[in-house]
């Protein structure tokens, strides 16, 4: 398993007590108010929000749009992140809604140098570590880090098909064929995409298959571009890239959400 890219229950365990403890964010959707005062978390982890720290307000850039570099530097500088110091982000299951959105964002998009992800989430620790708190920490300090942002791991929709290469869509396979479309208002996928969900990164357990299996299942192409509804899953597919010690595809950030407010755009059903 690539230890620069996940961080088991143990060994985050024994690096929260250690000299250089990381930075460690929840980043949990919680689906309403109930839920989340319902919720406990990881000892000192800070709260990093989907839709208030990771995304703009939904629009013609998707539902789950990219933040501008100054709101996400301001972000990161709020919850008091350096360059120096390790990151660690976690969601329920195996980083496969905004924790991995978070890695992705903070490490290859903003140039962190150390960000991993929980393998197996809070469902891991629960059972392992069984420590929990009430409510998050809030930042010891503000922090004046000035991120280098990487553009070049974005894809934009005017140019993706111009791109070439392979597309890799990151949805359940009905959402994919158009059976079903729960979220957007046109069902179907972007033509020439091969289907991938990321619920099929993890083992029964929620934790990462090993970086052999996802180099053997992952789609492999000279460039890989990867899109899901609004550009949170894909990332998870990202990280099982990464895991597996594959050239890491660019991102479609906007992804179907965006794709479709286009109607001369092609969109495609079936296999």
């Amino acid at each position: 398993m690539n230890a620069s890219v996940l961080v088991t229950v143990e060994e985050l365990q024994r690096s929260l007590v250690g000299d250089r403890p990381p930075l460690v964010f929840d980043c949990r959707v919680f689906r309403n108010e109930e839920q989340a005062s319902s919720r406990r978390y990881l000892p000192e982890s800070l709260s990093l929000d989907l839709e208030r720290d990771l995304s703009a307000p939904p629009g013609e850039g998707g539902r789950h749009p990219l933040p501008s570099h100054d709101d996400f530097t301001a972000t990161l500088q709020a919850k008091g992140v350096t360059r120096e110091r390790p990151i660690v982000v976690y969601d329920d299951n195996g980083g496969q809604l905004a924790a991995a959105r978070a890695w992705w964002m903070i490490a290859h998009w903003a140039g962190h140098p150390d960000v991993r992800v929980l393998d197996g989430g809070m469902t891991a620790w629960a059972l392992a570590a069984g420590e929990l708190v009430e409510m998050t920490a809030e930042p010891r300090e503000r922090s004046q880090w000035l991120p280098a942002f990487d553009d070049e791991a974005l894809v934009s929709a005017s140019a993706l098909l111009a791109r070439g290469g392979q597309l890799v869509d990151a949805r359940a396979l009905p959402r994919f064929r158009g059976v079903e479309e729960p979220l957007d208002p046109v069902a179907g996928h972007i033509p020439g995409a091969k289907c991938r969900p990321c619920s099929e990164n993890l083992d029964a357990t929620g934790h990462f298959k090993s970086p052999r299996r996802l180099a053997e299942e992952l789609p492999r192409a000279d460039s890989v571009t990867v899109y899901c509804g609004s550009g949170v899953t894909a990332c998870h597919n990202i990280l099982a890239y990464a895991v597996a010690g594959l050239p890491l595809p660019r991102l479609y950030a906007g992804s179907w959400s965006e794709w479709i407010r286009d109607p001369a755009r092609p969109v495609a059903t079936g296999d």
